[in-house]
């Protein structure tokens, strides 16, 4: 006969417990950001928001767009949305962009609540982070720095835009481009976004030095003032740095020679306005969604690059989605590794773990795969072409926001499609699936065997 204790029965609750923490995460997170969007979705249908009337399914593009700060939209905002629901447009961008957690956690402090243990455990998938002792320090962190790099974008760009403007609109386009802009959004108050300041050194360098800023990753900046020094970064601010430097250098002169003699982008322009527009272009695709250029009017070969950088993205706990940099770098450096024939993968001196590697490969495969599956989708439900629909499905999981003009043509169908591509990118292909695959540790360990590959 077997005895029954407390203590047994207490450990195994416990155990039952830990693992629906452990679920639990990744479907608060995403249960989080659906109701915002639905919310969005309501207020946006209002007529108080609308100058015409909208379907739902517009309301809920658009509502989602923002949240996940996509910066896809099925019409003009500038036009279409009042002043009120370009308001409710700019906040959905805010809380999605900054992460609803920081607002949480950030808001249960002011009321003097704790956090507990399950707040952490979200907070962690929603920063990607494994530091639990220092969520709570980040989130202020993050909406302090945040909200002061926001409102030196938005004085800027009043100022810049003061003269052809008039103090009270420059001041609201000032507010909502910042917001859209650092959020890494790219939704703009016009249907030719930021083409008319395609000159203009202002404009151009406030935007991307907001939506860099933003796609740095938020740790990164942390790091930066806390340490100050290079040699004392951590591996992953440097790989960030040196990662985002190089892809964007190697971006702005790819395509300014690509598009020095096209007649429809570079060509028109001075020489000052040709490397403003290759900076512009170069380091738009990671995720920020403005164009200086029309996409339609770039050559081929400034595309491919635009969906490689589109599908890299920006950097961890940021405003910016994709795969990520150091996911990028560490395949690379994986790939290396491997054909040098390594033990182990090394990047300034320290090691990185095959965990990490098998979580890089584990998300590239999971992103290809439903880029693709979307693509089927969309060139079943779509009357585009190939590379339209190819665009504007790498721009819809990067959560970018570039287009080729065919988002405003979207059937029904493929609105939901491109819904579901962003909200996948935004709320990151890993968490969703340990939220539909959570991870289980075998207690049987087979053979290993060698299988040919290549």
């Amino acid at each position: 006969m077997v005895s029954w204790h407390p203590s047994v029965y207490l450990a195994q609750r416990t155990s039952k417990a830990a693992k629906n923490i452990l679920a639990a995460p990744p479907l608060i997170l995403s249960i989080s950001f659906i109701f915002l969007i639905l919310i969005g979705t309501l207020i946006l249908k209002l007529p108080i928001s609308t100058t015409v009337p909208v379907t739902w399914s517009q309301s809920l593009f658009n509502a989602t767009s923002a949240v996940t700060v996509t910066g896809l939209v099925v019409f003009d905002v500038g036009t279409v949305y009042t002043t009120f629901g370009q308001v409710v447009i700019a906040l959905l961008i805010q809380l999605g962009g900054l992460g609803i957690m920081t607002f949480a956690i950030v808001t249960l402090l002011a009321l003097g609540a704790k956090i507990g243990f399950l707040q952490n455990t979200i907070a962690k998938e929603a920063y990607n982070s494994t530091n639990t002792a220092t969520l709570v320090t980040t989130a202020k962190s993050v909406l302090i720095f945040s909200l002061c790099v926001e409102l030196i974008g938005m004085i800027i760009l009043a100022v810049s835009w003061s003269d052809e403007l008039g103090w009270r609109t420059s001041l609201f386009h000032g507010f909502f481009y910042t917001i859209s802009a650092f959020n890494n959004a790219g939704i703009g108050l016009s249907p030719d976004s930021l083409m008319p300041y395609v000159e203009d050194p202002i404009i151009n360098l406030t935007i991307t030095a907001l939506f860099i800023i933003g796609g740095l990753g938020f740790t990164v900046w942390i790091d930066l003032w806390r340490k100050k020094r290079w040699d004392k970064l951590t591996t992953y601010s440097k790989m960030m740095i040196i990662g985002t430097i190089s892809i964007n250098a190697i971006a702005v002169l790819a395509i300014y020679c690509i598009e020095y003699n096209n007649p429809k982008t570079l060509v028109p322009l001075s020489e000052t306005g040709k490397w403003l527009a290759s900076w512009f272009q170069a380091v738009t695709p990671r995720t920020a969604g403005f164009n200086t250029l029309a996409m339609n009017e770039l050559e081929d070969a400034t595309t491919a690059i635009m969906l490689m950088l589109m599908f890299i993205g920006g950097g961890s706990l940021s405003t910016a989605s994709g795969i990520k940099v150091v996911t990028f770098m560490v395949l690379i450096l994986a790939t290396y590794g491997y054909l040098r024939r390594y033990d182990f993968v090394y990047v300034y001196h320290r090691g990185i773990s095959k965990d990490t590697i098998s979580k890089a490969l584990a998300l590239a495969m999971i992103s290809v795969g439903t880029i693709w599956a979307s693509i089927f989708f969309l060139l079943l439900s779509e009357n585009a072409s190939m590379i339209d629909i190819i665009f504007e499905a790498v721009s819809a999981f990067g959560t970018v926001g570039l287009s080729r003009g065919l988002t405003s043509n979207l059937t029904v169908t493929g609105q939901f499609i491109i819904i579901f591509l962003m909200f996948m990118g935004r709320l990151g292909p890993l968490t969703l699936a340990y939220f539909l695959a959570s991870p289980k540790s075998k207690r049987i360990r087979y053979p290993e065997t060698k299988l040919t590959i290549g």
